[in-house]
């Protein structure tokens, strides 16, 4: 079971080049594999909590959507950087790329958003 469809991504994301829409073909069922394996990692099943709250089904569509948009603006041709400096009279550039090594990956709170991950809270008692 795929989480979305091309025209899921069109429509919450924009309009695809047909080497795009390939490329998409292939992400929506790798992303929907790996969020099913997220969920095993903390001993969840993700296609069953979706039967249970259907709602889940379109935060799923979400999270999707936002993981191939994220890994088709990735460059496929060089590394892309998120943050860049650079200095004139010692010669100097230097920058931070987005994903070392490339590929695709799912943020902590894309997890978080499909109950995969859950925020802890603690306390130290300083008094004692």
């Amino acid at each position: 079971m795929n989480y979305c469809t091309i025209e899921d991504i069109e429509a919450l994301w924009r309009p695809l080049s047909a080497s795009e829409k390939d490329r998409a073909e292939s992400l929506i069922e790798i992303v929907s594999a790996s969020l099913r394996e997220e969920a095993r990692k903390v001993r969840r099943n993700l296609d069953e909590m979706i039967s249970y709250n259907p709602d889940l089904a379109v935060v799923a569509k979400s999270v999707s959507v936002d993981v191939i948009a994220r890994t088709l603006m990735t460059s496929t041709n060089q590394e892309p950087m998120t943050q860049m400096s650079q200095a004139a009279g010692g010669y100097s550039v230097s920058g931070s790329f987005l994903i070392p090594g490339g590929g695709l990956f799912i943020k902590n709170s894309e997890l978080a958003r499909l109950g995969l991950k859950k925020q802890r809270i603690g306390a130290i008692n300083v008094f004692d």
